[in-house]
């Protein structure tokens, strides 16, 4: 029944990727789905990209350590998402395919150039922790071992994309968010009666713990929730939509939503983590669903993990590759651009299947990542888009400063030295703020 319920799921995915690919005309159908999608269609991108296999599995591991708190990790996003509200109608009317694109409006040609540089290098981190998801997912489930699973995965993921672009993501996001959605939620209701044991008390764990501090609080907004606001794959979501209304409801509708899913997350979270086999790099969700689920219940829940893996790691793997290809074309709408964005697909594909074999943590990848890219770009872009008055002159400065050491910090962190970490962390927001806020003589305000 497992097999049957996922061998059905990959079928219409096929379909869907066939008949996507055969709707691409033009390089705009395949960077923007010809900028035809709706609410519904935007909703469900954003919704399938922001919960994928490292937001998802990435909550369920950290409810093992951090309890109820680890809801903060979605929470975070939806907080982001909130933040982006005041400006999604300006970011949709200044944007045409991509972020840097946008940077080099305000900061110049030089820093479009730059920014087209770094993205794509700390996005190969958040590629890679989806096909770490996979991996996992694929040991779990059908005790794959891991390199073989980073290798299948790596290999979907790379021919999905390249197939369809982003009208493929589009025509099968909604389909996927609504997977996602249903197969946690529904996991969540079939918890036997006899299996639930006294959860820990919500109010001594949650909003902090031991395990969880203000401080820890501090740095995942400053980090993660960050880059929702000013994100290249949420941006790209953004640039897809019919117009800046649609764009809005858009975002609106999904930041509340992920509000209550966070702590569902949370509360699956907590019980998987007792049904963990201790296998390496395995699933602690898909172990939960082999010991007390039905087979049809974990077909099903197997096919929304697969999905939020599958959708999130084909928006960041197109986004980086359009980034990349804007190095050599800064107008990205030709033939040639398109041709050398697909090449570029196989390119990021597999040098993210090199670091998940090294990396092996969803985390870890991911918010070594992020750490980077909001440490160098958050403050610049937030400047600019709200109107503030920032010094364009030392924009490439620092971007290129705040962004060593916020990751610099995360590392330290990673690495077993958080006391130090966080700090230098939080240094780098400070340096990159006083260096795009030092007044001069020429500053530009939009």
């Amino acid at each position: 029944m497992k097999l049957l319920i996922l061998i059905v799921y990959a079928l219409v995915l096929f379909v869907l990727g066939i008949y996507s690919f055969l709707k691409v005309k033009t390089p705009k159908d395949y960077f923007l789905a010809g900028k035809k999608p709706g609410v519904w269609q935007i909703s469900g991108s954003l919704l399938a990209t922001i919960l994928g296999g490292s937001a998802i599995l990435g909550t369920i591991g950290l409810s093992a350590v951090q309890s109820w708190a680890s809801a903060w990790y979605i929470l975070a996003a939806s907080l982001g998402l909130f933040g982006l509200l005041p400006i999604v109608n300006k970011v949709y009317a200044k944007g045409k395919f991509t972020l840097p694109e946008l940077i080099g409006q305000y900061y110049g040609e030089s820093a479009r150039k730059v920014t087209s540089l770094i993205i794509p290098v700390a996005w190969l981190g958040v590629v890679a922790a989806q096909i770490i998801a996979g991996s996992q997912i694929l040991v779990s489930f059908f005790n794959m071992d891991y390199s073989a699973g980073v290798l299948l995965t790596g290999v979907i993921f790379i021919v999905y994309t390249y197939i369809g672009g982003q009208v493929s993501v589009m025509k099968t996001d909604l389909f996927q968010s609504f997977f996602i959605l249903g197969g946690v939620i529904l996991t969540a209701i079939m918890i036997p009666a006899d299996k639930l044991t006294v959860l820990p008390d919500f109010a001594s764990v949650f909003p902090f713990n031991n395990n969880f501090s203000p401080l820890d609080l501090f740095i995942l907004i400053l980090t993660f929730s960050s880059t929702f606001v000013v994100g290249p794959d949420i941006y790209s979501r953004v640039f897809c939509a019919k117009d800046s209304k649609t764009a809005f409801r858009s975002v609106l509708f999904v930041a509340a939503i992920l509000v209550p899913f966070g702590f569902v997350l949370s509360y699956v979270g907590l019980y998987a983590a007792m049904y963990h086999s201790g296998a390496e790099n395995s699933s602690n969700l898909v172990n939960l669903a082999n010991s007390i689920l039905p087979e049809w219940a974990t077909g099903i829940l197997v096919a929304a993990l697969i999905s939020a893996v599958l959708s999130t790691a084909a928006t960041t793997l197109l986004t980086a590759s359009m980034i990349l290809s804007e190095l050599f074309h800064k107008d990205i709408d030709n033939l040639k651009s398109f041709r050398q964005t697909k090449l570029l697909i196989i390119v990021v594909g597999i040098l993210s299947m090199i670091i998940s074999l090294k990396i092996t943590s969803i985390v870890s990848s991911l918010l070594l990542a992020l750490s980077f890219y909001s440490g160098a770009f958050i403050i610049p872009m937030a400047a600019a888009l709200f109107n503030l008055p920032y010094n364009k002159k030392l924009g490439i400065p620092a971007m290129l400063s705040g962004g060593i050491l916020a990751l610099a910090g995360k590392l330290l962190i990673t690495f077993k030295h958080p006391e130090i970490g966080q700090y230098i962390l939080i240094l780098g927001f400070v340096v990159n703020a006083a260096l795009i806020f030092v007044p001069v003589k020429y500053t530009s305000k939009e």
